[in-house]
């Protein structure tokens, strides 16, 4: 039993050394095989000998992924486009420098600025060969800013009939002047007893000053219309209404304020007459009938031709002459104050 556990134990302890044996053969084996495979290439460096990495001495770099568009290197991250601009053409510098003449008017001391209604106009100061005065500038605002050479220039203003005349010098800023132009305004109509007399029947002449004052004045105005605003200087003036063309003339005195509109009614004692040569009463008019219509003492007022003329007449008596075929008629009649009417004569006396 001896013998037997004794040579049992020494197999295994045989097993074991010849196992061993085989483990140390295969890793020589893999030994050998891996020097032969790596013995072209230098041995290894041991990690402790690698150099780290430097640092970097910029900013940092972020690995994130970018939520735009990836920047290209060397570029801004973000590009702008640079606004675009159109240069400017280069000025030619001005050879002379220019002044500014501001205008503006009043209708005299402490009163209101004329707003509108005025034409500036701007000459030079001295004559050209002609002797004339060259005009630089026309405006009709009323207080225009006018843009001139630095030098001397006579400045006329008007509004209606009232004018004003300054020499002035432009220097190179602004240089303001201020005008007094006194002007009314004159609107005048006229009127029989309650009747508006119509447009086209009556005229009106201006005269400067009073009717009642001694020598020959030229009218400042003719053939003014009814309803017509005239403006003049302030100051008195009479006026000359014709109604018609013969006789119908009223002379009257007014005042005229400045700034103010003044208006005038002027009243005629006056009719339409409408003459006519029948051979019966309501008969029918004799065509080439010669007129003349004179007063009680021969005066002659006016004389026609035609059918049926109309004249108008202030209030009074008058006699007509009618002529035709040689032969005269005559009848007198009279004329009534607003009271319209025919004048028949006629050519049969009965």
């Amino acid at each position: 039993m001896t013998t037997l556990g004794i040579g049992h134990n020494s197999r295994k302890q045989h097993a074991r050394r010849a196992l061993a044996f085989g483990l140390l053969a295969l890793v020589w084996s893999i030994n050998s095989a891996s020097a032969q495979f790596f013995s072209d290439r230098p041995p290894p460096v041991p990690p402790a000998n690698v150099p780290e990495a430097p640092t970097p001495s910029g900013p940092a770099i972020s690995l994130a992924p970018s939520s735009g568009p990836a920047a290209t290197p060397g570029l801004p991250a973000t590009l702008t486009q640079p606004p675009v601009t159109t240069a400017t053409p280069p000025q030619p510098a001005a050879t002379t420098s220019q002044g500014v003449l501001a205008l503006s008017a009043r209708y005299g001391k402490d009163m209101p600025v004329i707003n509108s209604g005025i034409t500036w106009r701007v000459y030079t100061d001295r004559p050209d060969a002609s002797g004339a005065f060259q005009l630089v500038r026309e405006e009709k605002t009323a207080t225009p800013n006018i843009v001139l050479a630095p030098g001397g220039y006579v400045v006329h203003a008007a509004m209606g009939l009232v004018s004003a005349v300054r020499p002035v010098t432009v220097r190179s800023d602004t240089v303001r002047e201020s005008f007094d132009l006194p002007a009314g305004g004159l609107r005048i109509e006229g009127r029989v007893g309650t009747s508006r007399i119509p447009v086209g029947q009556i005229t009106f002449s201006i005269y400067k000053g009073s009717q009642f004052e001694i020598g020959e004045r030229a009218p400042i105005a003719t053939n003014v219309a009814a309803g017509d605003v005239v403006l003049v200087p302030e100051g008195t003036y009479y006026i000359i209404s014709n109604y018609g063309d013969a006789n119908s003339i009223v002379r009257s005195d007014i005042r005229v304020a400045a700034s103010k509109l003044t208006d005038v009614t002027v009243t005629h004692r006056a009719a339409v007459i409408t003459l006519k040569l029948v051979g019966s009463k309501g008969g029918e008019a004799l065509a080439n009938t010669a007129w003349s219509v004179i007063t009680p003492a021969g005066d002659i007022i006016k004389e026609y031709n035609g059918a049926f003329p109309r004249v108008i007449l202030s209030e009074g008596e008058y006699r007509v002459i009618a002529k035709n075929e040689g032969k005269v008629y005559e009848s007198p009649f009279n004329v009534t104050n607003g009271v319209d009417r025919e004048v028949e004569v006629l050519t049969k006396q009965n």
